[in-house]
């Protein structure tokens, strides 16, 4: 049985809702398809984590199913995302499944709004820093340009960033911190512990060998377990919400990028809300 699917808790400690949407994707589009994919794979993972000790079966979560955006704007994108995590009652982990990473805007706009030191997380192969993308300002390519506006530079980590243009990386360089690697000095996760964390995911910044299945894939990637492990570390931040994006089912026929995605929502669930 599939360990996402509908539930109803009275006060559920995390609430996955799918963003089912690509059509700011540029070069391999597919990963609308990314919500249905990863519940199916889900089929296919123990509730139980051997590393965490924990289990699904004794967390409270909710799978709220999937936000209607088909054939919305980016920007009605935005704001659906940003109502429906504002609507998350306060302690609930909101969990969005992508869908591209344009919706990551409109969650940090909500949490933004209620934690105002708000900090961001963003596990990247792509700086995705433009200002304008193919005429639009709102893009899976601009979106941490319009995160910024929301949330300053240096309330920003970026990690496993490899891949933009120049004008992106010294942009970047704002930052709090800018890495390619999963490495956070202790200085700074000192002070990541000391703020409300939003926790972007792109499937992108996993290695192609590990996650072929996502629209702009990039070499010289983090392991699968090694960014499982950087997840797990996330039970010692006062996280806000989560995010997994770009998974793209159409380019991964063994479904092997969709099983990560789901362990990776099953680890950050019992890392998040499991103790």
């Amino acid at each position: 049985m599939s360990f996402l699917g509908a539930a109803a808790h009275a006060q559920p400690a995390a609430v996955i809702l799918g963003v089912p949407y690509d059509a700011t994707s540029t070069f391999r589009r597919g990963s609308a398809l990314a919500p249905q994919a990863i519940r199916w794979a889900s089929q296919s993972i123990e509730t139980y984590s051997p590393v965490l000790r924990r289990d699904l079966e004794s967390v409270r979560y909710d799978d709220g199913g999937d936000l209607d955006v088909d054939g919305a704007t980016p920007e009605i994108v935005a704001d659906a995302v940003r109502d429906a995590v504002a609507g998350t009652a306060p302690g609930a982990l909101p969990v969005l499944l992508g869908g591209e990473h344009t919706l990551t805007l409109g969650a940090v706009q909500a949490l933004a709004a209620r934690h105002p030191d708000l900090a961001v997380v963003q596990l990247d192969a792509h700086t995705d820093l433009r200002d304008e993308y193919e005429g639009r300002k709102v893009s899976h390519a601009t979106v941490m340009r319009r995160i910024m506006e929301a949330v300053p530079p240096e309330r920003i980590v970026a990690l496993g960033i490899r891949a933009g243009t120049g004008e992106e990386f010294a942009l970047a360089g704002r930052y709090r911190a800018c890495s390619p690697r999963l490495s956070v000095r202790s200085e700074i996760w000192r002070w990541l512990q000391d703020r409300p964390v939003y926790v972007t995911i792109d499937i992108d910044a996993v290695d192609p060998s590990d996650a072929p299945g996502t629209g702009n894939p990039e070499p010289e990637g983090i392991a699968a377990g090694d960014l499982l492990a950087f997840l797990r570390r996330l039970a010692d931040l006062p996280v806000a919400g989560v995010d997994l994006v770009e998974v793209s089912p159409p380019y991964d026929p063994s479904g092997r990028t969709a099983v990560l995605a789901a362990v990776i929502i099953r680890e950050v669930v019992l890392a998040l809300r499991g103790g």
